[in-house]
């Protein structure tokens, strides 16, 4: 199927991107990388007034920049780029990592990841990453630059609290935890995520942890924080009961979907288990270099 008529922009600034966002009354749609625009546009589950193509916009959004405690990310910003960059070695090893689960080599060229936290796909990596790590969402409309709290961002399925006239322009993070790891678990390689999980935190030198973080993906319609996993943890030492009851506290956090991958009681059978391995890799990480 071929997509439905549209109007082609390309921008030579935000502003003008920005303007043609309002000038279409919120139904235009930004293109960047185009992993998921694209295949929707193509099968009509899109159907924009306009497609403002902001790929020759790298002088103002294609930029990995450390700034004193911040890390920003901008909009053009590809996967690849930000996997092999020695700033998000340095600074974001966690996100580094969720990189390499996402997609292939050829959607990792092309993809963007400011693109994937505004498809706020409940199964996304950068989506979880950014929610775990309280990273904020900078975006540009006819009001200016406006900051979102990715804790808020995402308010449904596909969907965030981004207003249809405004765009991403970066995504920001300041300091994050010193230890992080990550999980996924799909039917398939490359299928979307049955389950995903974050986790970041830091050790004390008495054995306790603080700054206690804990992310999960595709277990609601947002990716979302297990808070009372996390606070069950902030300040203590990790033993084998902490971690057990930690993960089956996640649950109270968790509101699993039943769709074509997986039920809903499969799921829920899933997070305490791959919970628990993963906070359990965290104090092990020194031994396993």
């Amino acid at each position: 199927m071929k997509p439905a008529p549209f109007e082609y922009v390309r921008p030579s600034s935000v502003a003008e991107a920005v303007a043609t966002l309002e000038a279409h009354g919120g139904m235009a749609r930004v293109l960047a990388g185009g992993q998921s625009l694209v295949p929707m546009l193509g099968m009509r589950l899109m159907r924009p007034s306009a497609v403002v193509d902001i790929n020759g916009l790298d002088a103002e959004l294609g930029q990995i920049e450390a700034r004193g405690a911040e890390t920003t990310i901008g909009a053009l910003v590809r996967y690849s780029e930000a996997e092999a960059s020695p700033v998000i070695a340095e600074r974001l090893p966690l996100l580094r990592t969720a990189i390499r689960y996402i997609g292939d080599r050829q959607v990792r060229n092309r993809g963007t990841l400011c693109g994937a936290v505004a498809q706020s796909d409940p199964t996304g990596e950068v989506a979880l990453v950014a929610l775990t790590l309280g990273a904020t969402v900078v975006a540009q409309g006819p009001g200016g630059v406006r900051e979102l709290a990715a804790d808020g961002f995402f308010v449904g399925s596909y969907a965030n609290a981004l207003a249809p006239e405004e765009m991403i322009t970066g995504l920001r993070f300041g300091v994050v935890p010193a230890r992080g790891a990550f999980f996924e678990r799909g039917r398939k390689h490359n299928d979307f995520a049955l389950l995903s999980l974050a986790v970041a935190a830091t050790p004390e030198p008495d054995g306790s942890w603080r700054d206690v973080r804990v992310g999960m993906g595709g277990i609601n319609d947002t990716p979302v924080l297990a808070r009372a996993a996390a606070a069950r943890l902030e300040g203590q030492r990790w033993d084998e009961a902490a971690l057990a009851e930690a993960a089956q506290l996640a649950l109270e956090d968790a509101d699993p979907p039943e769709d074509v991958r997986a039920s809903a009681e499969y799921r829920a059978h899933l997070l305490p288990i791959h919970l628990r391995r993963l906070l359990l890799s965290l104090v092990e990480e020194p031994r396993h270099g």
